[in-house]
């Protein structure tokens, strides 16, 4: 598999966010992996525990397993 650029998939991360508000973290990694075939769902998690930690966006725990994610207000 392709080694994936870190950085580039956290820039498109934080600019669909800034386009859409808020995303379900499943569409969102979908919507990673067809503009980044090799990305790898360990990659995609690590990605966001680290725009989580600098304090650029919130991972919310919804129902079911399921969780949103959105850009920090600062």
């Amino acid at each position: 598999m392709l080694n994936v650029n870190e950085r580039l998939v956290a820039s498109t991360i934080l600019e669909t966010l800034g386009r859409n508000g808020s995303s379900d973290v499943e569409d969102l990694y979908k919507s990673m992996q067809k503009l980044y075939g090799g990305l790898e769902r360990r990659s995609f998690d690590e990605t966001l525990m680290q725009l989580e930690i600098q304090g650029l966006i919130h991972v919310y725990n919804m129902a079911r397993e399921k969780r949103r994610i959105e850009l920090a207000r600062g």
